[in-house]
C-alpha cells in the first residue's frame, strides 16, 4: 500500500519523540484515522470525551513532561473546541501543536458543511505559526517548524491537513525551485548572560539589606541555584502560582505564594524589602510588588520578550535562570546580618501553624482547607497535583506544602474553569508510574469533570501506578464568583446563577468502576485520603465542604472588607453563615502561636 500524507504525518511525529496524541474523532480528520489504525495506533491515540479536554490534557502533559504535546482534532466544530485549551498553552507559556482536519479543497469557498476559516480562527491564539498543507510535499517542513516553534515559543502552534489531502499519496519535496526541504531535530544553545551585566547586577544584590527573590516556573531546572543565592543574600523566596513547585515548602525562607491567593509572609516581604530579584517569573499583580521607587530591581528570563514588564528594574538580563544564577553567584557576597532572613523565616514558622489553625476550625460540615491540610502531610514524594479554577485554587496556593520531588500545576494566566481533572489525565499519561491529585470545585466538575472520569475509566489499567485522585469540593455554590460578587462588587450572590444542582459524585465513579468515598465529618478526611492513596484503582472523594468559609486573602484590603459587609447587609442568604465562620477563621492569625 502507497504511504498517505496521513501515514507520513505519523511517522514524522513518531521521530520527534511523540508518542501520545490528545484528540477526539471526527470525519474531518478520517483519513489520519485510518492511519492510526494501519500504524497499529501509534503514536498512541488518547480519546477524551471533548475536544477542549484533549487540548487540556494536551497542556498537562507538556506541562508535567517537559515536551511539546500534540492534540487533535475534527474540521469545524472539532476544531473551534479546541480553542480554550489552546488559550490555556498560550498564556501559560506551554508547547503544544494542534493537528485539525478541513474540508475537502474541492469544497473550500463554497459555504460546505463544517467549513470554517481556520487559519483566521487559528490565528491569534497560533498566532507563532499556522499552517495549511495543501500539497504532500509541504508537509515534513511544516510539522517540524510547528514542532520546533513550538518549542522555541514555549506556544500552541497549528497545522491544518485537508481531508482530501491527507488520503493523497505521500511524495517528498524534490530539488527544485519553491521546494522546501526540512530536517528532524533540534539543538537548543545555553544562553549565557552577558557578563557585564551580571557584575552590576551583584553589586546591586550585595547593597541591598533586604533582598526579595520572586520565582515563577522558569526558575523550576534552577532550585539548586536559588537556593546558593538565597543562602547568600540572606533572602526570602516568594513563588508565582505556576511556579509553586520550582522551590520546596519546607524551605525555612521560603515564603510560599504571592497574590491575591498569596501568604501573608510574601505579602510583607514585598511591602518591606528594598531590593528584588525576579527569575523566571511574569507575575502580573504589580499590587503585590513593592512600590514604585522603594526596591531596586533585578530581573532575569530566558524570554527577552517577557522581560521587564511588572516592575522598574535596573538590570534586565535574558538568559537561562541556571546559567545566569550560576554566573551571578561568584560575585555575591554572604550577608553577615542575617536579621532579614530570620525574621522572614520566624514570619513563615507562624504562617504554618496559622495555616494549621485555620483547617481546624470547625465548619458545616467540612471546612475546605482541611481537605487540603490533610493531604499536604500525607503527600506523596513523587505525587502530580493539579487545581481547578476557582476556590479550590485557594487552598491549593495557601495550604499545600510542597516538598521536593512534588509537582503541581493549573491554569495560571487565563483561569478557565475545566483543566484540574484532564490535567491531572495527561500527568498520568506523561508519567504512569506517579500518582496524580486533582482538585475541583463542583461546578468544574458538572462542566466537565465528570466526562472525564469516564476517560479515566477507559485507560487507567495501563498506568503502571493506577492512583489518580480526584477531589471534588462540593459545597452546591460556584464558590469563588459568589465570593468574588461580595469581596469586590459589595452584592450578594445571586442564587440563580451561583447555586447549583446537587449530584451524588462518588455515586458516579462507582457506577465507572472507580472507588468513591463519601465523606461529611472532618475526622474521616484523614482516613480518606489514606484510603484513596493506598488503593489499587482511580479514586473519587466527594467532600461536603461549607461554603461559608471566607477564601479571602490575610492581606485582604478594608474597601474587599467592606463589600463584604454591604453584601451581608443587602440580604445575602448566607450572611450568618459568613460572619461566624469568617470570625473563627481570622481569629487564628491573632491567637497565640508556639513562639510566643
Amino acid at each position: 500500500m502507497a504511504t498517505t500524507v496521513a501515514d507520513y504525518l505519523l511517522s514524522r511525529l513518531g521521530e520527534w519523540g511523540v508518542d501520545k496524541v490528545f484528540g477526539f474523532p471526527g470525519d474531518g480528520i478520517n483519513g489520519i484515522l485510518a492511519a492510526f489504525g494501519k500504524a497499529g495506533n501509534w503514536p498512541k491515540f488518547i480519546q477524551a470525551r471533548h475536544e477542549e479536554m484533549a487540548a487540556f490534557e494536551a497542556v498537562g502533559y507538556a506541562k508535567f513532561d517537559g515536551h511539546p504535546a500534540v492534540c487533535m482534532a475534527t474540521s469545524g466544530p472539532g476544531a473551534i473546541h479546541l480553542l480554550n485549551g489552546l488559550y490555556d498553552a498560550k498564556l501559560d507559556h506551554v508547547p503544544v501543536v494542534a493537528i485539525v482536519g478541513q474540508t475537502a479543497r474541492s469544497a473550500m469557498g463554497g459555504s460546505y458543511q463544517q467549513e470554517v476559516d481556520l487559519l483566521t480562527l487559528f490565528k491569534d491564539v497560533a498566532s507563532d505559526y499556522v499552517q495549511m498543507v495543501t500539497v504532500p510535499q509541504q508537509l515534513p517542513n511544516v510539522i517540524d517548524r510547528a514542532i520546533r516553534i513550538a518549542e522555541a515559543q514555549r506556544a500552541p502552534t497549528a497545522v491544518i491537513i485537508p481531508a482530501d489531502v491527507q488520503e493523497l499519496e505521500y511524495s517528498a519535496p524534490t530539488h527544485e525551485f519553491k521546494m522546501v526541504p526540512s530536517s528532524l531535530g533540534i539543538r537548543w544553545p545555553g544562553i549565557q548572560p552577558d557578563s557585564g551585566s551580571i557584575r552590576a547586577a551583584a553589586q546591586l544584590l550585595n547593597e541591598g539589606s533586604k533582598v526579595a527573590i520572586l520565582i515563577g516556573q522558569g526558575a523550576r531546572s534552577a532550585a539548586a541555584e536559588v537556593k546558593e543565592v538565597a543562602d547568600l543574600l540572606g533572602a526570602g523566596v516568594a513563588k508565582a502560582l505556576l511556579g509553586k513547585d520550582s522551590l520546596p515548602d519546607d524551605l525555612p525562607y521560603v515564603t510560599g505564594s504571592i497574590g491575591l491567593l498569596g501568604t501573608r509572609p510574601s505579602y510583607e516581604m514585598m511591602r518591606d524589602c528594598d531590593t528584588l530579584l525576579t527569575i523566571g517569573s511574569s507575575f502580573p499583580y504589580t499590587q503585590f510588588l513593592p512600590e514604585p521607587g522603594q526596591a531596586r530591581g533585578v530581573q532575569i528570563d530566558i524570554d527577552a520578550k517577557m522581560i521587564g514588564l511588572r516592575y522598574t528594574n535596573e538590570f534586565n538580563i535574558v538568559a537561562d535562570a541556571a546559567t545566569a544564577l550560576r554566573a551571578l553567584i561568584p560575585h555575591l557576597d554572604r550577608k553577615q546580618d542575617r536579621s532579614w532572613q530570620e525574621n522572614l523565616e520566624k514570619s513563615v514558622s507562624r504562617w504554618w501553624e496559622t495555616m494549621h489553625k485555620e483547617a481546624m476550625v470547625s465548619a458545616n460540615p467540612i471546612n475546605p482547607m482541611r481537605l487540603f491540610a490533610e493531604l499536604s502531610i500525607r503527600l506523596p514524594e513523587n505525587a502530580m497535583l493539579s487545581a481547578d479554577s476557582g476556590s479550590s485554587a485557594n487552598w491549593y496556593a495557601r495550604q499545600l506544602k510542597f516538598r521536593d520531588g512534588v509537582r503541581g500545576s493549573l491554569s495560571g494566566n487565563l483561569a478557565t474553569m475545566g483543566p484540574g481533572v484532564p490535567y491531572a489525565i495527561g500527568a498520568k499519561f506523561a508519567h504512569p508510574d506517579r500518582p496524580a491529585i486533582a482538585f475541583a470545585g463542583d461546578g468544574a466538575m458538572q462542566m466537565n469533570g465528570l466526562a472525564e472520569l469516564i476517560t479515566v475509566k477507559h485507560y487507567w489499567r495501563e498506568w503502571s501506578d493506577p492512583r489518580l485522585v480526584v477531589a471534588v469540593l462540593h459545597n452546591n455554590d460556584l464558590n469563588q464568583v459568589t465570593w468574588e460578587m461580595r469581596a469586590m462588587g459589595g452584592v450578594p450572590a445571586f442564587r440563580e446563577s451561583q447555586a447549583l444542582p446537587d449530584v451524588d459524585y462518588a455515586g458516579f465513579a462507582e457506577s465507572l468502576g472507580l472507588l468513591g468515598i463519601h465523606v461529611q465529618d472532618p475526622d474521616d478526611v484523614g482516613p480518606a485520603w489514606e484510603k484513596a492513596l493506598a488503593t489499587d484503582r482511580p479514586t473519587l472523594l466527594d467532600v461536603r465542604t461549607d461554603p461559608d468559609i471566607p477564601p479571602i486573602p490575610p492581606h485582604a484590603t478594608f474597601e474587599q472588607a467592606r463589600n463584604s459587609a454591604e453584601a451581608m447587609i443587602k440580604g445575602d442568604d448566607s450572611a450568618w453563615g459568613v460572619v461566624k465562620e469568617g470570625v473563627k477563621t481570622k481569629i487564628q492569625e491573632f491567637l497565640p502561636h508556639k513562639e510566643g
